[in-house]
């Protein structure tokens, strides 16, 4: 259960110190810092239900959220996550793991997102589309369909069955918002299929 110092401070008022007895509870393991402000209860808790308490606005995207669909074969270990209006890039090495995080455009942030429970955890990941989207606005525009077609299945590796599996109509929703080549290109390349 993630837990502010705020939080945890109004819980422990009635000690003289809480602040001494907060660092004292750290050292003992009952509580894990995770950045600045921000404790875990449990050290085991996997990174991305993190994700979004660290620094937010942000939902997961990118390649942590397309491994996640299984888009992509590779394991991604760096929690990736999206934001808006931020202008620059973040990045927080914790002891739960790497996380960072970067801008997509306004219109398109709120666009294609579930919330997900496991347990008392929630948290926000794009929907499959939506990440794929995200992750084609940060790489340099292609010229044209096939090489688009080069850069997601020999680049990222995503299996065409899996982009011919897409959902058209999101895509296509998705494209005006994000103001970017590669996008529209997806979109009239999956018009195609």
């Amino acid at each position: 259960m993630i837990k502010t110092t705020a939080m945890l401070l109004e819980q422990l008022n009635e000690y003289a110190s809480p602040r001494s007895k907060l660092q004292r509870m750290v050292k003992r393991g009952e509580y894990f810092p995770i950045t600045k402000g921000l404790y875990e209860t449990d050290p085991n808790v996997p990174a991305h239900f993190l994700a979004g308490s660290i620094y937010g606005p942000s939902y997961i995207s990118f390649a942590f959220a397309l491994s996640y669909y299984a888009l992509i074969p590779e394991a991604v270990y760096v929690v990736t996550s999206a934001t808006f209006e931020k202008k620059k890039k973040k990045k927080y090495q914790t002891s739960f793991g790497t996380f960072t995080y970067r801008d997509v455009p306004s219109e398109a942030f709120p666009l294609g997102l579930r919330v997900v429970q496991e347990g008392d955890y929630f948290y926000r990941i794009a929907e499959p589309e939506k990440a794929l989207c995200d992750q084609l606005y940060t790489i340099s525009p292609v010229p044209n369909q096939k090489e688009l077609l080069h850069l997601l299945t020999e680049d990222l590796r995503i299996e065409s069955a899996a982009i011919k599996n897409l959902d058209k109509e999101k895509i296509a929703s998705y494209s005006n918002a994000y103001h970017s080549t590669n996008v529209k290109r997806l979109d009239a390349l999956l018009r195609r299929f």
